[in-house]
């Protein structure tokens, strides 16, 4: 007679293992109720991440967060034959009416829009640099913890599924407002991270360079089934068609929840076949150690960078604590990675009416 699994009684197990920092303990708990792979939604939606966030939250230090009236935070709509997702939109005052680029932010699972936007501070980064931000919101109904679904084959091709939505989005934007259609951006955390490689992949002649904070590579799973693997010992990525966008990584090599080899094989991803130079940079930033590596092309150009946090976790390094999953401790993500965006242009697409 087959056993009856109790999904509540392990699950609340597993949250009490993992909050004690039993990890290992933890995943054996689910993996033997099944909930990595066949358990219900409700549980194995949120699961790929959840666990590495419950153990430890690491928050930064507060940082500015633009006034009122610095601009206008509003939000949108898009819909499509894959359905519909809620955006915000941050346009700073001072960039209203004018060509500027754009960045898209992707948020992590059990995060928002203004969780993500707080913690980050990329509209005030927004409102000193001169650019707009767009956070597409992934819906409950279709993740129950609103993880962007990485690791679904339907969602990691190009005009189908999530992809099809974060593009469109992305150029609604375009649209209605006076973005420079060759310094378009798209960045993300954890499955939101995951999610904006998967964009770079599919969707070249739209973002003209992708940030990925301990995130995975474009198709390291394929279903919730392996995402598990993928996510705690690296997936089998598949090659990029084409020219991949230029991309910096960022990921502590203490990450419970993605291993740190999954940074390794977004730059192997990446870097394709090309040929670069490697330039090493080792250093300390806010109190944390970090090793970054340069890939350069065959002009001298920069074209990918890789930081490895060295003791740091599953939290976006240098952000503040008004928002979710961030650390104080490390390189400021965001500016860097606004840093690398401004050195890297695209041949932009005005995106169709």
């Amino acid at each position: 007679m087959a056993m009856k699994t109790d999904y509540g009684t392990d699950m609340l197990k597993a949250t009490k293992l993992t909050r004690a920092g039993r990890l290992k303990e933890a995943l054996a708990v689910l993996r033997g109720t099944g909930a990595a792979s066949s358990g219900p939604a409700a549980l194995g939606r949120g699961l790929l991440e959840r666990l590495g966030q419950i153990a430890g939250r690491a928050t930064g230090p507060a940082g500015p967060a633009p006034a009122p009236d610095d601009g206008e935070f509003s939000e949108h709509v898009f819909s499509n034959a894959a359905g519909s997702r809620k955006y915000k939109l941050f346009i700073p005052r001072a960039c209203r009416g004018k060509k500027v680029p754009l960045v898209v932010m992707l948020h992590g699972c059990t995060q928002s829009p203004d969780d993500f936007a707080a913690g980050t501070r990329m509209n005030a980064l927004a409102v000193a640099q001169g650019f707009l931000v767009a956070y597409p919101a992934q819906a409950k109904s279709a993740n129950f913890q609103k993880c962007w679904n990485w690791f679904n084959e339907h969602d990691q091709h190009r005009d189908t599924g999530e992809p099809s939505l974060i593009a469109g989005i992305t150029r609604q934007v375009m649209l209605d407002q006076a973005v420079s259609p060759e310094e378009v951006y798209v960045a993300g955390l954890s499955a939101g991270g995951a999610a904006a490689v998967v964009m770079g992949a599919t969707y070249p002649d739209l973002y003209a360079a992708v940030g990925v904070h301990s995130g995975l590579a474009c198709g390291a799973a394929h279903s919730m089934a392996n995402a598990f693997a993928a996510m705690q010992q690296g997936g089998s990525p598949g090659r990029i068609a084409g020219v991949a966008r230029p991309t910096i990584v960022f990921h502590g090599d203490h990450d419970a929840t993605v291993n740190a080899v999954n940074a390794d094989q977004i730059i192997a991803q990446v870097q394709g076949d090309d040929t670069f130079t490697r330039q090493v940079v080792t250093g300390e930033k806010a109190g944390l150690r970090y090793t970054r590596t340069i890939l350069t092309d065959g002009a001298g150009r920069p074209m990918h960078e890789q930081w490895i946090l060295h003791g740091a976790g599953h939290a976006w390094s240098g952000g503040s604590p008004a928002g979710s999953f961030t650390s104080a401790s490390g390189p400021d993500a965001s500016a860097e990675m606004l840093r690398f965006f401004h050195a890297h242009k695209a041949l932009g697409q005005a995106p169709a009416a």
